[in-house]
């Protein structure tokens, strides 16, 4: 299966609850830390909801 690599480029300082949750559940805590996950919907999903502070390497 593809995978797509995920890089934070926003801080989750001052941004709701469940934003922040997302992007632990993508595997990201800290600025410019990349993750790499498969291309699910799922993840897709919650690349969506967080879309303004991420940047998707395909």
């Amino acid at each position: 299966m593809a995978t797509i690599k995920i890089t934070q480029t926003g801080s989750p300082i001052r941004r709701t609850k469940d934003q922040r949750a997302t992007l632990i559940g993508l595997g990201l805590n800290k600025m410019h830390k990349v993750s790499e996950l498969q291309d699910t919907p799922e993840v897709r999903g919650m690349i969506r909801k967080v879309q303004h502070m991420v940047k998707v390497d395909g």
